[in-house]
């Protein structure tokens, strides 16, 4: 069973930086895809980023520019470093796994970003 545990949230001022991390059980991590979501209340989920095992990234054209997803393969961790926020990416933030017929979600970290 793969376990998925995010940390790093918290609350931030307007064009301040947060770095999240996703720390990922298991021997196979650099094989994964993962992907950071979020949610906003009375929204959908929406896709941030996302890395893949040959470390090929995209973003949501929201963060682009502000935003960077990496991974450390040798600490079956991945990262999403958040830069010049702004209160609109205030959201619950999820990571995900996903490898072949796997599809783990962690149990998201609040990020609020507010004078």
């Amino acid at each position: 069973q793969v376990q998925v545990v995010e940390s790093g949230g918290g609350l931030v001022q307007p064009g301040g930086s947060l770095r999240l991390s996703c720390s990922v059980s298991g021997s196979i991590f650099s094989l994964y895809a993962m992907s950071w979501y979020r949610q906003a209340p009375g929204k959908q989920r929406e896709l941030v980023a996302l890395i893949t095992s040959g470390d090929v990234t995209n973003y949501l054209d929201s963060v682009k520019g502000r935003f960077t997803i990496s991974r450390d393969n040798a600490k079956n961790t991945v990262y999403l470093q958040m830069n010049s926020l702004k209160p609109e990416d205030t959201a619950v933030y999820y990571c995900n796994v996903k490898w072949v017929s796997l599809d783990v979600w962690g149990q998201g970290t609040q990020v609020t970003v507010s004078s």
